[in-house]
């Protein structure tokens, strides 16, 4: 796995590092349909297997990373609750280069600057093993879930808004 010659990301090198299997999925960018759903159709994955990373604050200035299904919407109040805040809000997109190392669309939750604490959908229990960023807009990688919770020592809870 993951031997292909492939754009090394901070998110790749690192699993890399460690020796955790994955596989690299890429996709075409050149149509601009880059959202979370486009992407698990481009790449022939069901959408409850793809995941987003998405980067909220707390008014303390404490970041926190949470995965969550591409189809679905953080609940800011479950995760406020999870992480113990209060309330926390998204992080600015002007923002998220400097915090993480990543830009928006390509937000892996692997190998940024630092180890936030992370939070991954309890919906992921149901999959065993998810795609998330590979750390570049165009790249995606599958892997399995408890690797994925170790690597970035997250915690598994529900923290999206229930779809009606």
């Amino acid at each position: 796995m993951a031997k292909a010659k492939h754009t090394k990301t901070n998110a790749i090198r690192l699993l890399e590092q460690q020796k955790i299997q994955f596989d690299v999925l890429e996709y075409e960018t050149g149509d601009g349909q880059v959202d979370g759903v486009s992407v698990a159709e481009k790449i022939g994955h069901p959408v409850s297997c793809v995941f987003k990373t998405l980067v909220a604050k707390a008014s303390a200035q404490k970041l926190f990373v949470f995965v969550i299904p591409v189809a679905e919407e953080l609940d800011l109040k479950a995760a406020a609750k999870v992480v113990g805040e209060k309330k926390i809000e998204m992080l600015a997109v002007k923002e998220l280069l400097g915090y993480t190392g990543y830009i928006r669309g390509g937000c892996s939750p692997v190998g940024m600057k630092k180890l936030y604490p992370t939070v991954v959908d309890a919906s992921a229990r149901e999959q065993g093993s998810i795609i998330v960023s590979a750390g570049k807009i165009g790249m995606q990688m599958h892997i399995q879930l408890e690797d994925l919770l170790a690597v970035t020592k997250a915690q598994l809870a529900p923290i999206t808004t229930i779809q009606e």
